[in-house]
């Protein structure tokens, strides 16, 4: 269990920030289940838009310039986040919820 800790905290940084993002001011609920074979980690938030997986662009160092409002509320240049989560869980996916909402998870085998 101790060797997929770090990627189990990543994988739940990345789909509890996307819920706070998708709805700032509603309820998001977290569950998280161990079984014999594997961790599961989900996120539900009342938004009915689904998580969009970005295209990754090849960059370079000319591409990296400094911006001084990247800080800023408001702006978001994420989108890499459910790359991470596919590259560190054995499965993942979506499941949307009635009458709205979704459940966003993960699972990291052990």
């Amino acid at each position: 269990m101790r060797e997929i800790v770090d990627d189990v905290l990543l994988i739940a940084d990345e789909l509890v920030a996307n819920a706070v993002q998708s709805t700032p001011d509603r309820d998001i609920h977290v569950r998280f289940r161990r079984a014999v074979t594997v961790v599961e980690f989900a996120v539900w938030d009342s938004s009915a838009e689904l998580p969009v997986l970005r295209p990754v662009v090849e960059m370079t160092l000319d591409d990296v310039l400094p911006d001084p409002c990247a800080l800023e509320p408001g702006r978001a240049d994420g989108g890499r986040g459910l790359h991470i989560v596919r590259a560190l869980a054995s499965d993942c996916g979506v499941r949307k919820t009635e009458p709205t909402g979704k459940w966003v998870w993960a699972a990291i085998a052990l």
